[in-house]
């Protein structure tokens, strides 16, 4: 009998390619595997398993009833990635801390998928939203992830962004090899994982400031208990190793297929496919 798997989007998402599950479920099509994406918590349909993938910060409580309905799932634990949520480097005002700091939304991806679906949804929040964008970026609901401030103290914080709930202030803990800085990328599903480190001259690494990226054989044990304790059974970590501890980034429950050759990353997506057989 042919396993079924079913995929739980967000009603106002898309499933499509960019999306590493995206690329995941194609393999999974070739090796005659049925895969059906559901659009929102409507009527349940019989499958053997079910991956939430809800592009969302927090997860509504109709998707989590959605996932009860199954014996089988993935990521049915991991309701909220938020940087308040997720993060251990958080920092309040006047609470002693005087190093380098980070000012990030704490929602997800910059909160530009909660912005856009905002704007679906009305007319009048999307002008709010337009409007809001015109102001001074401390007073913002969402943010570029380009374009998060760095700041050399706490003290340096706009006053605006302490009382805007949209933000939250990080310690600033990049990792050094020389002149670059390093991003480490863990990709998992199940029992299959990649693991690299990216090399930078920018201190924000994004994919098209990365110089160099090479694999890393060994994940550290303080990750994979980050792991369990937030519930992933897929996802990417974003992470550093700053004087011998782990500092997370950045935990995404619904990657984007990394951004280098077509190869590299489709290596990455068959390998990482094998994963759903410790599920079904």
């Amino acid at each position: 009998m042919v396993s079924h798997i079913v995929i739980l989007i967000h009603e106002g998402g898309a499933f499509k390619p960019g999306y590493f599950l995206y690329e995941i479920a194609e393999v999974w099509r070739q090796q005659g595997l049925r895969v059906t994406v559901q659009h929102g918590a409507g009527p349940v349909i019989e499958a053997d398993l079910a991956i939430l993938h809800v592009d969302m910060t927090s997860v509504s409580a109709a998707h989590l009833a959605f996932m009860r309905h199954y014996p089988k799932t993935i990521n049915a634990a991991v309701v909220d990635i938020s940087k308040r949520r997720i993060s251990t480097n958080l920092v309040r005002r006047r609470d002693g801390y005087g190093g380098p700091v980070i000012v990030k939304t704490n929602l997800n991806h910059g909160g530009l998928m909660e912005a856009r679906l905002a704007a679906k949804r009305s007319r009048i929040r999307k002008r709010l939203a337009t409007l809001r964008n015109l102001l001074p970026w401390g007073w913002r609901s969402s943010l570029g992830m380009s374009d998060y401030p760095i700041f050399d103290s706490p003290n340096d914080v706009p006053r605006i962004v302490w009382h805007n709930p949209a933000l939250v202030v990080e310690r600033f803990l990049p990792e050094r090899s020389g002149e670059f800085y390093c991003l480490r990328t863990w990709m998992f599903f199940g029992d299959r994982e990649a693991n690299s480190v990216s090399y930078s001259h920018e201190r924000i690494i994004k994919s098209h400031t990365v110089v160099r990226r090479e694999p890393v054989p060994q994940v550290p044990e303080e990750l994979r208990r980050m792991r369990r304790e937030l519930g992933f059974d897929f996802g990417k970590f974003d992470y550093a190793i700053v004087d011998g501890r782990v500092v997370l980034y950045d935990a995404n429950r619904t990657p984007s297929l990394p951004q280098f050759s077509r190869d590299q990353a489709m290596e990455r997506v068959r390998l990482l496919a094998e994963g759903v057989r410790a599920f079904l």
